[in-house]
């Protein structure tokens, strides 16, 4: 059904792909792995025609045969390369068939001036018997399950393609978001989809996921692929020998290393995704959460900041008793938190730099009735010289800004005036590999002003580069900790799937 041929691709400083070839056969659910870095996004962003390839390389779908570099998202729909991703773009408050007709088209009256209910209700009916969903045309998707809203997007992405034997189908991390019984609910109807003859190209971190649904196994390492085997020949440790080149070692762990008085300590915390969780963080201390999707790291640093509710456990600042009831609660006892997604939870795309820094503490520029926009600028302007911020000046819109930027505009708002206790989740995701080394220098200058620093991260990378103490979470529970020297990329890969069996 899809072949690739020779796919390589490089960004400046790095071959993010070497001539990877892989095929998908018809009717089979074919998985990718591999470590964050190991190319499994770019090769995804490329069949979708968003990344352009590196000359040499051809993408062959069926019979046709299309040029790699000049691939184009027209193209790969054309081709019936349907792709759902870890966030699917849905509309929760909108209907059922609502959302299956957005980005294909309503039914509609004669010239397309009024909307056919009946027949919108009808066609949507049909994708639901055809695509196995627990819904109604009416229903918002907000009232359905996580497993029949991931549903509803691999339904929209395929109802257009002719028959059910044709067209390719890219999960990316399906089941991120879903509790574990829809979990196997949305993998049973995967495995139905493909004995009916659907290919699906299955990407995720769950090796158990891939062991119990996929047919066969490629690997990618380092931009390579490192090989491509039937699945009922694995268990979970050969998967990772292929994904790390060797066998995996054994589980045990390191000591930890010894530390000053903490300054954030979690006791026995519980919340939806995290269980009985214990851990501190000393001044000057930077401890990494790692974990593969769906650990409970991301979690665990959302119930500290105030912004999931707790079930149990209590948490200590500098020693004494500290609940936050809400993020303002967390702001004020001297806790900063930056979230994964910039772009929705911690900027402001079209204020101004000026005005990104300064919103936490706007309140200290008033004068009375006035606000002393004069401070403020002499603020943004330190700001831009300390935290390595490029930009023309400090009125500069926000989107006008590289990612890294962006990203070191949120850093500076919080690190302006140094926290206690600084919580990151993918501090450095989509930015480039400069302004990544520069956001770990701000961090380490912070860790040595004496911030406590907690940072969740996929990017085992990141955190062997910048932690002191790594802590490895499964499921949410701490499963392992490894400190200093023993903060090694391939130890925390085993640890992440191997300590909590």
């Amino acid at each position: 059904m899809l072949r690739l041929e020779n796919i390589s691709k490089t960004f400046p400083g790095t071959r993010a792909l070497d001539g990877v070839s892989l095929d998908l056969k018809r009717g089979e659910i074919h998985a990718l792995v591999g470590n964050n870095g190991s190319g499994k996004s770019t090769l995804i962003k490329i069949l979708a025609g968003v990344e352009k390839s590196d000359p040499g390389g051809r993408i062959v779908v069926g019979e046709r045969s299309h040029d790699a570099v000049t691939f184009s998202p027209r193209d790969a729909k054309r081709a019936g390369l349907h792709f759902v991703h870890q966030v699917p773009a849905l509309f929760p408050w909108l209907s059922v068939a609502e959302n299956l007709a957005i980005g294909r088209g309503f039914e509609t009256a004669r010239f397309g001036m009024t909307i056919r209910w009946p027949d919108q209700h009808a066609r949507a009916r049909k994708l639901i018997e055809r695509f196995h969903i627990r819904a109604l045309p009416e229903m918002p998707l907000v009232a359905l399950d996580p497993a029949d809203r991931t549903l509803v997007a691999i339904a929209r992405a395929l109802q257009d393609q002719d028959g059910e034997h044709a067209g390719v189908l890219v999960l990316d991390e399906p089941t991120a978001a879903l509790p574990g019984p829809e979990v196997e609910r949305l993998l049973a109807t995967l495995r139905s989809y493909a004995e009916a003859g659907q290919t699906i190209l299955y990407v995720s971190h769950h090796l158990d996921e891939i062991l119990r649904t996929s047919h066969r196994v490629s690997a990618l390492r380092d931009g390579k692929l490192a090989g491509t085997r039937e699945t009922r020949e694995l268990d979970e440790r050969q998967v990772v020998g292929m994904m790390l080149g060797h066998a995996p070692a054994g589980a045990a762990l390191s000591q930890p290393r010894s530390s000053g008085a903490p300054v954030l300590t979690i006791e026995n915390l519980s919340g939806r995704a995290v269980s009985d969780v214990s851990l501190s963080v000393a001044r000057g201390e930077i401890v990494g959460l790692a974990g593969i999707v769906g650990s409970g790291a991301a979690e665990l640093l959302s119930l500290v900041f105030g912004a999931t509710a707790r079930h149990s456990g209590r948490l200590l600042l500098d020693g004494q008793p500290f609940a936050p009831r809400d993020p303002a609660d967390a702001i004020v006892k001297g806790l900063a938190f930056l979230p994964a997604d910039r772009a929705l939870d911690a900027s402001f795309a079209s204020m101004s730099l000026r005005a990104n820094v300064s919103l936490p503490r706007v309140g200290r520029y008033f004068r009375g009735l006035r606000l002393r926009h004069d401070s403020e600028r002499k603020d943004a302007r330190d700001a831009i010289a300390k935290f390595l911020i490029r930009a023309s000046s400090e009125e500069q819109s926000l989107d006008t800004l590289s990612g890294g930027n962006q990203q070191k505009v949120v850093l500076a708002r919080w690190l302006h005036d140094r926290p206690k206790v600084f919580l990151l989740n993918e501090p450095t995701q989509g930015v480039d590999v400069h302004a990544r080394q520069e956001i770990h220098q701000l961090l380490r200058a912070a860790a040595a002003q004496g911030t406590a620093i907690l940072v969740a991260s996929s990017d085992f990378r990141e955190l062997c580069e910048l932690c002191d103490r790594a802590l490895v979470m499964a499921k949410g529970k701490i499963v392992a900790e490894l400190s200093g020297p023993a903060i090694d990329t391939h130890r925390l890969t085993e640890l992440s799937h191997f300590a909590s069996q």
